[in-house]
């Protein structure tokens, strides 16, 4: 889209007109997100004119890749469409990859018995044509850019991610509702800028029954098709990739077996006795600190049935918001999972 047919005000630019010229679509991730924050604040200082404070744009965290708006016009017009960007996964191999040293660590004893446990739960195929439903509760940073973070209040997603096998420019669809939810209650399409196939980009069930269920070679697969986002190392990329494939699909126990094991082999991984979710779950922890982008992310399991609940995100260090320890900037919890026929449908509720 030209930024020069926007409307203007007088014969100079608005800031949002400013904003959206520097936002072109090869931009990286975290760039996009920077854009789309400082967009949403200025849209809102123009939506309350009579504030005194505009309301801080928030930092979300987002299933990957990183989400953006595509044009100013839509989101002012009240449409908002989720975007994916160019830079985060791909299907293809990244150059000069290697996989991580297969080496125990301190969580290598819990990760076999959630493993193990992953064996054991019956997964039905999800079909062709159908959508993987999950609902999340989530709380999540609020605050500026560059400012101090600030937790939301709890509010609900729902994300319907469609399972077809062919490339598909909208792989799903999302609803938030509850208090600093995005268009409350609008469901929201999940689009690509070009068409995505089953990949780590759009995980459908058929693509994740189709991986090795060998650890080794399963985490030599995800470190050659993981791209890694400014400021992180490559392990802390494909320990966030299996995050998010824990957190949002419904996949085969032979396949989830062997993810856990795959764990076990990116260095760094250690274990914490107890983690809560956004519900207020105790947990096991799984967690990974990464230096270079001075951040932590801690997967939370329960404690007897090893099932995964949710998980914390932490910055370690930021000297422009003055952040010396741990600081939660996200946290969430995995309230339920179902296979449903159209995006838009809620599994149907159980007694008990």
């Amino acid at each position: 889209m030209n930024a020069d047919n926007l409307p203007r005000a007088g014969s100079a630019r608005s800031e949002t007109e400013e904003l959206l010229a520097s936002a072109e679509w090869d931009l990286s991730p975290s760039r996009h997100l920077r854009y789309k924050e400082a967009l949403m604040q200025q849209i809102d200082r123009d939506h309350t004119p009579s504030a005194q404070t505009s309301r801080a744009p928030r930092r979300r965290r987002l299933p990957r890749p990183v989400l953006v708006l595509p044009a100013v016009s839509m989101a002012l017009a009240g449409a908002l469409v989720i975007t994916f960007s160019g830079g985060g996964h791909s299907s293809a191999p990244a150059a000069g990859s290697t996989t991580a040293p297969a080496k125990a660590n301190s969580a290598s004893v819990t990760l076999d018995r959630i493993a193990a446990a992953a064996m054991e739960t019956d997964e039905t195929p999800v079909k062709e044509g159908q959508f993987v439903y999950v609902e999340s509760v989530a709380r999540e940073n609020t605050g500026t850019f560059d400012g101090p973070v600030r937790l939301g209040g709890l509010h609900t997603r729902e994300v319907w991610t469609s399972q077809s096998s062919d490339p598909v420019v909208r792989t799903g669809w999302m609803r938030d509702t509850g208090k600093d939810a995005v268009m409350p209650g609008e469901e929201i399409p999940i689009e690509s800028t070009d068409p995505v196939s089953p990949g780590i980009d759009h995980p459908t069930y058929k693509w994740l029954a189709s991986l090795p269920t060998d650890p080794d070679a399963l985490l030599k697969l995800l470190y050659s098709r993981t791209r890694v986002e400014k400021g992180d190392s490559k392990d802390q990329a494909v320990f966030g990739t299996i995050g998010d494939l824990l957190r949002s699909t419904i996949m085969p126990p032979e396949t989830a077996s062997a993810l856990y094991k795959a764990v076990e082999r990116i260095p760094g991984v250690t274990q914490i006795p107890d983690a809560v979710d956004a519900a207020g779950r105790h947990g096991i922890g799984i967690t990974r600190e990464d230096a270079g982008s001075a951040t932590r992310d801690v997967w939370i399991f329960d404690k007897h049935s090893f099932a995964y609940l949710g998980s914390r995100s932490y910055m370690t260090k930021d000297k422009a918001r003055g952040i010396t320890t741990d600081t939660l900037y996200g946290i969430d919890a995995v309230m339920k999972r179902a296979v449903v026929d159209r995006h838009g449908e809620e599994p149907a509720k159980t007694d008990g």
